[in-house]
């Protein structure tokens, strides 16, 4: 496995563990370390949307009537801008809710590279917590990815419920 696969295992198996089961997907190949892990995981409940919004509307509908979050996927560039007016429900409404966004490293930022806009803080003050690791590798240990995802899902519920934004970038290849 490399480093891509690691993390959206243990991205997906810890939110699982937590009792975050419903998954929105919006497909896209940048996001599939973390799509693949879903698909892997037996708990995981997925469902696949080719249009942004409406995974967004469908996760805020779910979260709304469980009172868990819900989690958004979706690949680089332009599709999580499709997800603001949810976004932006979801801090209103008090709504808990999980946006992992995959994103292209870096290197790629700001060179007019296919699918790589600036993702980075997208959602602006409607999210109650953003945070970029920056590339899966080991310079990120295990243990600081696993206290990210548990303190994204406390945020999505506490103080206040609501939205929370993860952005990973993740360098090819996705998989060994």
């Amino acid at each position: 496995m490399n480093w891509n696969e690691c993390w959206g295992e243990w991205i997906i198996e810890e939110l699982v563990r937590h009792g975050t089961l419903c998954f929105c997907i919006s497909p896209g190949s940048r996001s599939t370390p973390l799509t693949a892990a879903v698909a892997r995981n037996d708990l995981a409940k997925s469902v696949v949307f080719y249009d942004e919004r409406a995974a967004a509307y469908f996760a805020l509908g779910h979260a709304r009537a469980t009172g868990k979050p819900a989690v958004l996927i979706c690949t680089s560039g332009t599709a999580c801008a499709n997800y603001l007016p949810a976004v932006i429900e979801s801090s209103i409404e008090q709504i808990p809710l999980l946006v992992l966004t995959a994103d292209r490293p870096p290197e790629l930022r700001d060179t007019g590279a296919n699918q790589a806009i600036n993702q980075t803080h997208i959602f602006g003050t409607h999210v109650r917590w953003f945070f970029d690791p920056g590339c899966p590798g080991p310079e990120f240990t295990p243990a600081a990815l696993l206290s990210t995802i548990n303190h994204a899902l406390s945020k999505t519920q506490r103080p206040l419920s609501g939205p929370v934004h993860l952005n990973f970038p993740f360098r090819e290849p996705f998989f060994e």
